[in-house]
């Protein structure tokens, strides 16, 4: 069995051996209050109530003048466990002779649900109690039953109780939801650097479901319900742009002249826009560039393909059909071209929505 878990239970074994040592101890070595000689029934001093306390099988009495059950605990130096069950509880006041307080010590056990354990201390023999000790909810037609340990020492405790599921459960379980990366461009950063903006936080999805059981093997799950409680915070990177789209492209400019290095030449580039329906278009690329025949519209009114490639009219003889080309409005694809090639076949035009504004 793992090591560790066997260390937990013995710690839990030493503890409950201390807490009993302790009130022993306490119990003949205390002198707070007045105690009385149990075998006379003769009271050594007189004062204002007399308090009995039982635990495990012991009996002390007491003169006291304790307002509370705890006041009275703590002058009888008994030191009490928060999973111990004391009767009547804490605050309760005492205001009358021949006042009774029960200790319930708590001890070692094992709550068993399914392949799942859960050690805890409990000093209750209420089923339901013992099962919210382990943060489990026993539901209308499950069953609790004691199954004692026969090696103490390897269990860690000296009490299994297992629970047996049947019947219908309405269970909520919160599931991650993944965020997304998201990159944007930063020009002051230097081209191909990569800085993290926003780590991401990761979102929670909860899952309400009515599960069936029949003696702890599910039979059907339903799912009830599927809410949002936290959205997830996208992950956000800037990326330096490259020279070329320090200046990019825009409406207004209508025309932009930049150098690039070609062939071990540099050449100057001239880019201009043009608006039109590209489906054609698309469809001819889908048979020779073997990519989607659809295109959507970029935030930024820019015509793109499946893949995020601007769609690029260029001299063809120069810039083949479906080759890769750098923009300064982001990488490109060419797809197209055009008369302007016959005069200027560094130029490419790339293909917006800025002129109808259309969304097409």
């Amino acid at each position: 069995m793992n090591l560790k878990y066997n260390i937990e239970r013995c710690l839990l074994l030493v503890t409950a051996f201390i807490l009993s040592f302790t009130f022993s101890f306490m119990m003949s070595h205390s002198h707070h209050d007045t105690y009385a000689d149990n075998e006379s029934g003769v009271y050594l001093e007189t004062d204002d109530h007399f308090v009995t306390f039982y635990v495990s099988g012991n009996k002390l009495t007491v003169k006291t003048t304790a307002a509370t059950v705890k006041e009275a605990l703590d002058r009888a130096g008994i030191i009490i466990n928060d999973s111990d069950i004391i009767e009547p509880s804490l605050d309760t006041a005492i205001n009358m002779d021949n006042f009774f307080i029960n200790i319930y010590r708590s001890h070692p056990a094992i709550v068993r649900d399914g392949i799942k354990e859960y050690y805890i201390m409990t000093a209750s023999y209420d089923y339901k109690n013992i099962a919210a000790s382990a943060g489990i909810t026993l539901y209308d037609g499950d069953e609790m039953r004691q199954v004692p340990n026969t090696n103490f020492l390897e269990a860690g405790a000296a009490t299994t109780y297992e629970i047996i599921r049947n019947g219908g459960h309405i269970v909520t379980i919160d599931e991650e939801i993944p965020f997304a990366e998201r990159t944007i461009k930063d020009y002051n950063l230097a081209p191909g650097t990569r800085e993290v903006r926003e780590l991401g936080e990761k979102g929670t999805r909860r899952l309400t479901y009515e599960i069936f059981y029949e003696n702890n093997e599910e039979k059907k799950r339903d799912l009830l319900s599927d809410e949002v409680v936290r959205n997830p915070v996208d992950r956000v990177i800037a990326v330096g742009v490259s020279e070329i789209e320090r200046t990019p492209l825009t409406a207004s400019r209508g025309v932009n002249i930049y150098t690039v290095h070609r062939n071990g030449q540099i050449i100057e580039r001239k880019e201009t826009y043009y608006d039109l329906n590209m489906t054609i278009v698309m469809r001819n690329a889908a048979t020779m560039c073997g990519v989607a025949p659809t295109y959507t519209v970029r935030e930024d009114g820019v015509k793109i393909d499946a893949d995020g490639y601007v769609l690029v009219a260029a001299d063809l003889s120069r810039y083949p059909r479906c080759s890769v080309v750098e923009t300064s409005l982001g990488p490109g694809k060419v797809y197209d071209t055009g008369s302007f090639a016959l005069t200027n076949p560094e130029q490419f035009d790339l293909a917006t929505d800025w002129t109808r504004k259309d969304g097409i």
